[in-house]
């Protein structure tokens, strides 16, 4: 199966209208720049170099876009009842054949730290809500997430680089593309 770019399937999904996983609540007010509707610039130019030998990232990618508007469940992991944070991209990931872990305490535990500087489309964001890293993202590039955020809420796209985003983030970290 031959898998499409990311820009595709990020203009399709804009056209288309757990156990110990993510239990926090985000402020009333949706941070700035929180977007519902997914808005995606193309990766920068040092970014596009990545895409051949980080297939398996971009299409967890591909598949956790696609997740836009599914509802908030705790605990949840599949697109037929809705996702918690660290389910979307267990999901994601698993959809691209490769195993992560299923809540975001293990993620955090097993994958190795990537730096600010050096976050490419795939990797994992953590947060820091209500003293702990208990809050998982997927990186899509220029400064952009996708995410399961709380109960109440749906898959959105928010950005790093917002101030509430900007003030709880922890580090970065890469799957290790080892195939199921």
């Amino acid at each position: 199966m031959k898998s499409l770019s990311l820009p595709l399937c990020v203009a399709l999904v804009a056209g288309s209208a757990s156990l110990g996983a993510c239990s926090w609540q985000e402020p009333q007010a949706p941070p700035s720049g929180e977007r519902s509707v997914p808005v995606v610039s193309p990766p920068a130019p040092h970014q596009r170099a990545t895409r051949t030998r980080n297939a398996p990232q971009n299409l967890a990618v591909s598949t956790a876009l696609a997740q836009i508007g599914r509802p908030y469940l705790y605990g949840g992991h599949d697109p037929s009842t809705g996702f918690d944070c660290s389910g979307l991209v267990w999901f994601a990931y698993r959809s691209a054949g490769v195993a992560t872990p299923r809540t975001t305490a293990q993620l955090w535990q097993q994958l190795a730290p990537v730096s600010r500087g050096d976050l490419r489309p795939g990797d994992l964001l953590f947060f820091n809500i209500n003293g702990k890293p208990n809050h998982v993202g997927l990186y899509v590039g220029d400064e952009q997430f996708v995410h399961a955020p709380s109960s109440g809420k749906s898959v959105t796209l928010a950005r790093l680089d917002s101030p509430y985003y900007r003030s709880v983030w922890l580090r970065g970290a890469r799957v290790v593309t080892q195939t199921r």
